[in-house]
């Protein structure tokens, strides 16, 4: 609406310039033509007078003279006109008449460049527009100019004076006229436009706002559809396609919530066999020294296989819960130093069958954040354990950063690394980098699934970065309070080994 009120009013300033400008030039050309046509007539008849006249004597001419002036001041039909008969410089005769001159004229307001131009012009009239004051105020005039020859006296210039302010009033109350006219005409144009626009924005005010309520989980919005226009159509297929969302999302919900209960029950239901088979490999193992050798290797092999189970039962059940939206941190102050030492501590037997060196980078002071700390070592246990399992030997880094809005964690390896399409799957639930590969503590595959939930349950952010046998870069980030927001990480991700502190 603002864009059309903008160019209509530029096209209607635009055409009244125009026309100002073509009605104005008209009127004072009508005006000049008006002018000319009454002082050549003018000019004839005073010429005409002069020549009529057969008296030389000097003062019966001098009052011949003064009664030209007040004939031709008052036989006008163009408003006022003054008049002024001036003699024409440099003469031989030696015969002068006194030059009479209307009262409110002086010969000062008539241009010296116009008398030269009336002295070199023979049988033409010459004008000029001037300004003349009256009142205070300049009024805009034309003054005619033209020789008279009088007899004994030798050549006069004839001066015709016309004001010409009335066409200026004219032409500005014609501008006044057309600016109001303007004006108002934008105005009506505002209002029909307001109006057409609204018609057509207004459903797309309601598409949008029923949209968003779309997004929101208000399936059962819709538009009413109403006639058989454009937006009529717009809306039907709107609703159409409202309809066919909430279809397909009412499966989908439907499946996931079958699989979340499945995935559930199937956990609880496999508790109890699990118990019983891991209640008769005790028994076994108590009776461990009366089992031949390939008997001990198969409890062996069955005791390292129940842990694996027991271990996979409890990360479905972990993910069925945050499927299920029933995961309450218990969020509390604490230094997340001393969580980071201790699963670091926890993971140092690993570490050391492995031949991993790990390097704890800590800062002096300590780095008290609002967290869960259960689900947080849960997590950086479950990272610093990948980084063992995949860093081929070599040195693991993990280092802890402060800033006033964030704490961070990054855990560093110098192993296999990944690719850039298996950093797009790493938190993917049951999969992993080289299913192939034998692994030492055996994983579910929901590790790092999990690892993220507990990240978004603290609202924070956990990233990776990777190159193939360059290694892996984790970095956990939290904010130091509960709802705080965070722009930046304290530590930068992918920075390499350095002022190693062993452990």
């Amino acid at each position: 609406m603002t864009l059309t009120v903008a160019l209509s009013a530029a096209a209607l300033v635009a055409v009244g310039g125009f026309l100002s400008l073509t009605i104005g030039n008209g009127l004072f050309q009508t005006r000049v033509e008006q002018v000319l046509q009454e002082s050549k007539q003018a000019s004839a008849e005073v010429q005409k007078t002069f020549t009529a006249t057969g008296n030389t004597d000097v003062l019966a001419l001098q009052t011949l003279v003064n009664e030209v002036i007040p004939n031709l001041e008052q036989n006008t039909a163009n408003g006022s006109r003054k008049v002024a008969l001036l003699r024409s410089p440099n003469q031989a005769t030696n015969q002068f008449l006194q030059s009479p001159i209307s009262g409110d004229l002086t010969v000062s307001d008539i241009p010296a460049t116009l008398r030269n131009q009336v002295a070199k012009t023979e049988n033409k009239l010459v004008y000029r527009t001037i300004y003349l004051e009256a009142d205070g105020v300049m009024n805009q005039s034309i003054v005619v100019g033209s020789k008279v020859v009088i007899p004994v006296a030798g050549d006069y210039e004839l001066y015709l004076v016309y004001d010409i302010s009335d066409a200026q009033e004219t032409l500005d109350f014609m501008q006044s006229t057309l600016a109001i006219g303007g004006l108002v005409m934008i105005l009506l144009l505002g209002i029909v436009a307001y109006f057409v626009t609204r018609r057509i924005v207004a459903p797309v005010e309601r598409a949008a706002i029923v949209a968003e309520q779309l997004a929101l989980g208000s399936l059962d919005k819709r538009l009413p559809e109403r006639g058989q226009d454009v937006v009529a159509a717009l809306a039907r297929s709107f609703n159409k396609m409202a309809q066919s969302l909430e279809t397909q999302i009412g499966e989908l919900s439907k499946l996931s919530k079958m699989q979340q209960r499945f995935v559930s029950d199937v956990s609880h239901e496999l508790r109890t066999p699990l118990t019983t088979i891991k209640l008769a490999t005790e028994m076994l193992e108590a009776r461990v020294e009366e089992l031949d050798p390939k008997a001990r290797r198969a409890l062996d092999t069955l005791v390292s296989q129940v842990a694996r189970f027991e271990s996979l039962l409890a990360d479905l059940l972990e993910i069925s819960r945050y499927d299920a939206g029933a995961v309450v941190a218990e969020i509390e102050p604490n230094n997340l130093g001393d969580v980071v030492s201790m699963a670091v501590s926890g993971l140092e037997p690993l570490a050391e069958t492995l031949g991993c060196e790990l390097i704890l980078k800590l800062p002096t002071r300590p780095v008290d954040a609002d967290f869960d700390p259960r689900r947080i070592e849960r997590v950086l246990r479950n990272l610093i354990s990948n980084a063992i399992e995949h860093g081929a030997g070599k040195p693991v880094e993990i280092q802890v950063g402060r800033s006033k809005t964030a704490v961070a964690v990054t855990i560093k390896d110098l192993g296999v690394g990944m690719s850039r399409s298996q950093m797009d799957r790493v938190f993917d639930r049951f999969w992993r980098g080289d299913p192939s590969r034998m692994r030492t503590t055996g994983g579910t595959g929901l590790g790092l699934a999990i690892s993220l939930e507990d990240t978004h349950l603290h609202q924070g952010w956990l990233q990776v970065t990777s190159k193939p046998n360059q290694g892996t870069t984790f970095r956990l980030t939290l904010p130091r309070r509960i709802g705080g927001i965070f722009t930046e990480s304290p530590l930068p991700l992918g920075e390499t080994l350095s002022q190693r502190s062993r452990i």
